[in-house]
């Protein structure tokens, strides 16, 4: 049995892993899933509130615990969650990234997103379809409309803040990628080609990729099997 802690990507809260849930509850495993700060309503102050704040966020739950735990981060959480492993490396068994990766030192999620003010809304669904993306894939309108229903703001200063680390012991944590929207080999041909986004890829010392082929949402388009990927990564 682990401890795992869920941190959901942008514009989504706790409750964005409840159908990916079943398949780590029956394997034992004590699940926390949580709402970074922000994040918590339409009506949030996100005046003030970066990566640091989520980052924080996460330490704070990992140090909750008085065993290692497993991190689960998707999308912009795999940013949070690896800066969560940097501060605290001998503390967490194994980070999964879920259509994501360990962002390195000096870079940002993703600064280009249209902000307004403190806040970072959903955008219009026509920019996650740009040059053939497949961010969408697994979604039909009917799940389109309840993404937007229950999306809330991102705080802007979250996706443009540069990743801090400062630990290499972060390299000896044992990761894991489910990959939705990337195949192994096109991982593999990123990283040769020197990709800054897959940059801390080659310096870790235990890596799988996992492919589980849908959009950038699977807890979405495939729910149980992104929790019985995760629930397997755990082992």
């Amino acid at each position: 049995m682990s401890i795992v802690i869920l941190v959901p990507g942008f514009w989504l809260h706790a409750d964005s892993w409840d159908d990916t849930l079943p398949p780590l509850l029956e394997a034992g495993h004590e699940v926390v899933s949580l709402t970074l700060p922000g994040l918590e309503s339409v009506e949030t102050d996100r005046a003030g509130i970066g990566l640091g704040e989520h980052v924080a966020a996460v330490v704070a739950e990992i140090d909750r615990h008085d065993e290692p735990v497993v991190l689960v981060g998707h999308s912009g959480g795999g940013t949070v969650i690896h800066a969560a492993v940097d501060q605290r490396p001998d503390r967490v068994a194994r980070a999964v990234y879920v259509d994501s990766g360990p962002l390195p030192h000096g870079a940002r999620t993703n600064p280009h997103l249209p902000a307004e003010g403190a806040d970072l809304p959903l955008p219009p669904w026509d920019l996650f379809r740009q040059d053939g993306a497949k961010d969408l894939d697994g979604l039909d309108d009917a799940a389109l409309h309840e993404f937007r229903h229950r999306a809330v703001p991102h705080p802007a200063a979250a996706a443009s803040d540069e990743q801090l680390l400062s630990d290499d012991r972060r390299y000896d944590v044992p990761v894991t990628i489910v990959s939705c929207t990337f195949t192994r080999e096109e991982i593999g041909e990123a990283v040769a080609a020197g990709v800054d986004y897959f940059a801390e890829l080659p310096r870790l010392r235990d890596l799988t990729v996992v492919e589980l082929p849908t959009g950038h949402w699977p807890q979405f388009s495939r729910p149980d099997d992104l929790g019985r990927a995760i629930a397997g990564a755990i082992g």
